[in-house]
């Protein structure tokens, strides 16, 4: 019996290796989101709130439409417009019609939302680094190159269908 199937209580084999590697993946998924959730927690904040205004930091004082901060995403979320109301409701991003294209919102990190991120920054790399130590640096690059592989070849499937 493999790990995944003793951890799920799985009495019967799963029915293919690509079976056991999706719920694999798909478990691992679970436990690190929990992991982040928790320390998010902490900070008043979900994953996708801090991916968010993560990217808003990196675009600086020119700031993002939505649509840019959806692509950019870890995670997708369907509902980039409520998610950005409820960062500048906290004070963490503001939001104003474009001056070229009043049809384009931008938003841009604040003052209050880049000290939120200063004052998670170490936090968060130390979180990372726990949460991986028990890897090797070749390891986590082998670990890096599958999991492209594997979001590559379901792109291109993706592709196929449409």
């Amino acid at each position: 019996m493999g790990k995944l199937q003793a951890e799920i209580s799985q009495s019967k084999p799963f029915e293919s290796l690509q079976e056991e590697a999706a719920l694999a993946l798909a478990r691992t998924h679970d436990e690190l989101r929990r992991q982040y959730d928790g320390f998010f927690k902490r900070y008043d904040l979900t994953g996708t709130q801090y991916n968010a205004l993560r990217i808003l930091r990196g675009a600086g004082e020119a700031g993002l439409p939505c649509s840019d901060i959806g692509q950019r995403m870890i995670t997708r979320d369907p509902d980039i417009t409520r998610l950005m109301n409820r960062l500048q409701k906290r004070g963490l991003c503001t939001r104003e019609r474009d001056r070229l294209d009043a049809r384009v919102i931008r938003t841009r990190i604040t003052a209050a939302g880049l000290k939120l991120l200063k004052e998670i920054d170490e936090p968060i790399r130390e979180l990372n680094r726990t949460l991986m130590s028990h890897m090797s640096e070749s390891r986590l690059q082998s670990l890096i190159r599958l999991l492209d592989e594997v979001r590559s070849g379901r792109a291109v499937e993706s592709r196929a269908e449409g």
